[in-house]
């Protein structure tokens, strides 16, 4: 039964937070926006649980389960305080701007873009896997499309750990049997514990139900006629083994289950022979560029922002991600676009410069989110070296660019890249030498035995279009957009100013 609150417009709680509007009420609960009279401008959620004192305990041990996580996927907690004569608690938290995925989908009639299953699939498996390897793993125990929150800029969040629990090794079964009908696991609702194959049981529910448009979460007969035609058939086995009866049957961790779906999906790439040479290219979702520099000064960054604004000139929703937190050029940029001293860059992460959208020291989970996104288009700017996170990011996308000096005396640093790195394949790599000679360029394709090796022209500007630049580019990725043309940003004209 659903307790009455104890708020309205304009109460204020913990002498700081006056209740703005309703967001949202649940059995025992609900959520308020709220502002702070302390920081103006600032908007908080504000959970108030009403409840018997057997039932407060859940909502204590959320609070303390909360305040210690601390992951881009989930809110974070703010203030946690109790008002003994209402018997109410609450608790503060970000207010997370934009709607579920229930919302979300309801927005498509139930069939959202194809392409954002499976980047949605591994955002959640990216929470799902930091709560299961806590030291004391957290079971969150109501995955479903209310519980998930979409950003505008398409990042996803999990919300109301209501009935989260940590799990107990030496427990049989869990004491409180709670969870979402179709989309909780067998065993919450009595044949044992939950565990962390719970949760990834009620991902493939969720995964089926977007899959189905939103009419099966459950595995029964004939459901495979309902799974959209045009999904990636690879979902279809994980899927299957993810809603597993028996818990020993199904994967047995996140992370096992994020190989599946990468080895899946490269497989599907390579066997759908996608590559930047290929003229039969289709688009058919975000498609990851990176860019990595051979050497400190190659020019990886002028060439990442040459490619983002050509792709953009093309009429592309194009990301630039500037992936190695102690880089300093897309703060130095910010400042400049935003016309703000040196040192003065914005909180925000991200600005945009003519239709491309930058985002400045970026984390692997933040590039995981683009990907559920809308850019047709993410172009990584890796740098130089080969950290494991970088190196994974450049292997695994769609088109790897290999950034190396046109100086003779340095040609050979690329093939020795290639040599280090042979036991990968290399067949979608492309190597570029700015300012390299013809005979430079022909003998490292006859030494690598790849065609895919380009001289880039002089290009003062990366911002402004140049033919000789676009034509190198048109060849690169030839047949994998159409030739549509943008305005240019004259970042020159505008910083001299």
């Amino acid at each position: 039964m659903k307790k009455q609150s104890y708020l309205e417009y304009g109460s204020v709680v913990g002498e700081r937070y006056r209740i703005v509007r309703t967001l949202g009420t649940g059995g025992m609960s609900s959520v308020f926006m709220a502002e702070d009279l302390k920081l103006p401008g600032k908007q908080w959620a504000v959970k108030e649980s009403v409840a018997d004192p057997q039932m407060m305990k859940l909502v204590r041990a959320e609070a303390e389960m909360l305040i210690s996580l601390s992951h881009p996927r989930l809110p974070g907690i703010v203030d946690f305080f109790e008002h003994p004569p209402s018997g109410a608690v609450y608790l503060v938290m970000d207010y997370i701007e934009g709607i579920t995925l229930e919302a979300y989908m309801k927005g498509y009639q139930g069939h959202i873009p194809q392409e954002q299953i499976v980047p949605l699939a591994l955002q959640l498996l990216d929470v799902l896997d930091y709560l299961h390897t806590r030291q004391s793993p957290v079971i969150y125990r109501d995955l479903k499309p209310t519980n998930i929150m979409l950003t505008p800029e398409m990042e996803f969040k999990l919300i109301d750990f209501g009935i989260a629990r940590s799990y107990k090794a030496e427990m049989n079964q869990d004491t409180v049997k709670l969870g979402t009908v179709g989309f909780a696991a067998p065993e919450q609702y009595g044949a044992g514990q939950t565990d962390a194959r719970s949760d990834l049981y009620s991902l493939g529910a969720l995964l089926l139900y977007l899959c189905t448009g939103g009419k099966y979460s459950e595995w029964t007969a004939g459901v495979e006629g309902y799974i959209r035609g045009e999904l990636p058939r690879h979902l279809i086995p994980v899927i299957r083994k993810l809603l597993r009866h028996h818990p020993g049957e199904r994967f047995q961790s996140a992370g096992e289950v994020i190989g599946e779906l990468r080895r899946s999906a490269d497989f599907q790439s390579a066997q759908q022979g996608v590559s930047v040479g290929d003229a039969s290219i289709e688009y058919g979702g975000t498609r990851v560029v990176a860019v990595l520099g051979v050497s400190s000064g190659s020019g990886a960054t002028h060439t990442a922002i040459a490619v983002s604004h050509y792709l953009a000139r093309r009429s592309r929703s194009v990301a630039l991600v500037e992936l190695h937190s102690t880089a300093k050029a897309f703060a130095r940029l910010q400042e400049v676009v935003n016309g703000v001293p040196v040192g003065r860059a914005s909180s925000s992460r991200r600005f945009e410069v003519d239709g491309v959208h930058y985002w400045r020291q970026t984390s692997r989970a933040d590039v995981i989110a683009l990907l559920g996104g809308s850019y047709q288009f993410i172009v990584l700017d890796l740098g130089s070296g080969q950290d494991n996170e970088r190196l994974e990011e450049f292997l695994r996308a769609d088109y790897p660019l290999v950034v190396g000096s046109g100086a003779e005396w340095r040609i050979q640093d690329i093939a020795g890249l290639s040599r280090s790195l042979q036991r990968h394949p290399q067949h979608k790599w492309n190597y570029c030498l700015p300012l390299a000679a013809s005979e430079a360029v022909r003998r490292l394709r006859k030494e690598l035995d790849h065609d895919q090796v380009f001289a880039l022209p002089f290009h003062s500007d990366p911002f402004e279009q140049e033919e000789e630049m676009d034509q190198v580019l048109d060849e690169m990725f030839r047949g994998a957009i159409p030739d549509t043309r943008k305005k240019r940003f004259g970042f020159l004209k505008r910083s001299h100013r």
